[in-house]
């Protein structure tokens, strides 16, 4: 049997369609059960008995995904091989009561979600998306993408001194964006107009989980297209590539010493603290519960979980050409160099020597560099998932990613190859 095969430039052509088809965490696990379910994965729900079935299972809560593979004849303690990234990036996001304006002017109120490059948002054209709750208790996705929303920047003219002093913006005032005209504020106008959108009732929507979105799509940029520039890579370049990865090594089958998994989860940028972030239950009760749908005892369980490795897949910094001096002197991560090895020895990442030496070993075998990360010692280091999934379910676990500029812009840069070299670095891990 042949192995799978290497991804190449076709995989970051498919990463710009899911950036697209993904402006908010609830679309992009959507986005990655239907890739699932092409390769034969199959929903399971949390209300149900777990059957001791072989095959491709996944798990959705809001906007977290997880996703695993059992191979036929999978003993009880087969630990697992965990890709972990996180669906969540920074935005405004819809408060609320988000009907407001002033002077003639009809806007949204918005609240900032995580840490985004604030100036990022200005006169940029913006969609909205999100999750309805309705009143039977269901939901239903919106995506109006198209330009619907725009936070106008303050005219030089009224600002001189901002090319020499910088823009300050405060979050309150200087980030609702306009959507209209109007001297009259009407409570329910956003939401009755979103119903229209989703093909719904007036009244059905009780309740809502919406943020904007740029609506400029994904796009090969440079002489030589070297480049990607797009909105959401940090971290749905690594939801991507995890994706691709599983249903690759699912679609190979045949004997595993590991049950490879998929989790993604949401809120990571503000801290993982919820029941759909990795600081939550959810990725250690799929895992119990796989197992002991096996026939599995918590003797088994903890064999699992002392024998499992994580990969906590996340975007990391590269050099930046007219900021070299706010990197480490010698760790300069470039674009298209391969993924990165992510190093901290305040547990900010929870790479130790011994996950080291698991990731090179699958970059070794899928026949493609890496490079290491580290932060200047001048510099706070920021952190993901890594330390939590570590710490909270006492597995190993390794932080890697792709090296992007512009990290939490409202578009960010990537080189064109690194999402593949990602993904082939994935199936290794997860094939060893």
């Amino acid at each position: 049997m042949s192995a799978p095969s290497r991804f190449d430039r076709g995989h970051t052509d498919d990463l710009m369609t899911f950036l697209s088809a993904s402006p908010t965490p609830y679309h992009a696990v959507a986005a990655a059960a239907e890739r699932l379910e092409k390769a034969g994965f199959r929903q399971v729900a949390e209300t149900d008995a777990w059957e001791a079935t072989s095959g491709g299972k996944y798990v959705l809560r809001g906007g977290a995904i997880i996703a695993w593979y059992v191979p036929e004849g999978a003993a009880a303690h087969t630990p697992f091989r965990i890709v972990g990234a996180h669906t969540d990036s920074p935005n405004l996001r819809v408060k609320p009561r988000p009907d407001t304006g002033a002077h003639g002017w009809r806007q949204v109120a918005v609240e900032i979600y995580g840490g985004p490059l604030m100036n990022s948002w200005l006169d940029r054209d913006l969609g909205l998306a999100g999750r309805l709750s309705l009143r039977d208790g269901s939901t239903r996705l919106v995506n109006v993408d198209r330009p619907l929303l725009r936070v106008p920047q303050l005219a030089i003219h009224m600002d001189r001194a901002v090319s020499t002093d910088g823009l300050k913006l405060d979050k309150q005032r200087h980030l609702q964006p306009v959507w209209g005209l109007g001297d009259t504020v009407r409570d329910g106008d956003l939401i009755a107009f979103l119903e229209d959108e989703a093909g719904l009732s007036r009244g059905e929507v009780t309740g809502w989980d919406l943020m904007t979105h740029s609506v400029e799509p994904p796009a090969y940029l440079g002489r030589d297209r070297e480049l990607v520039a797009g909105p959401r890579m940090d971290n749905l370049l690594s939801v991507h590539a995890g994706t691709a990865a599983l249903a690759a090594v699912a679609a190979f089958g045949g004997d595993l010493p590991f049950i490879p998994v998929l989790a993604a989860f949401d809120h990571e940028e503000t801290g993982s603290q919820s029941d759909t972030g990795a600081d939550g239950p959810l990725l250690g009760t799929v895992l119990e519960r796989s197992v002991f749908a096996r026939g599995g005892s918590y003797e088994d369980r903890a064999r699992a979980f002392a024998g499992t490795v994580c990969l906590s897949s996340d975007t990391g910094h590269a050099v930046h050409p007219n900021y070299a001096e706010r990197h480490d002197p010698t760790h300069h991560p470039r674009v298209n160099g391969g993924p990165i090895l992510k190093v901290n020895v305040n547990n900010r990442y929870a790479t130790d020597g011994s996950g080291r030496a698991v990731f090179a070993a699958a970059c070794e075998k899928a026949d493609i560099p890496f490079q290491t990360f580290v932060s200047n010692n001048s510099m706070p280091c920021g952190t993901t998932i890594g330390p939590i999934t570590a710490a909270r379910h006492g597995i190993s676990t390794v932080d890697i990613g792709v090296a992007i500029l512009s990290m939490h812009s409202a578009r960010e840069l990537c080189g064109a190859d690194d999402p593949h070299l990602l993904a082939n670095a994935l199936v290794a891990f997860l094939r060893p």
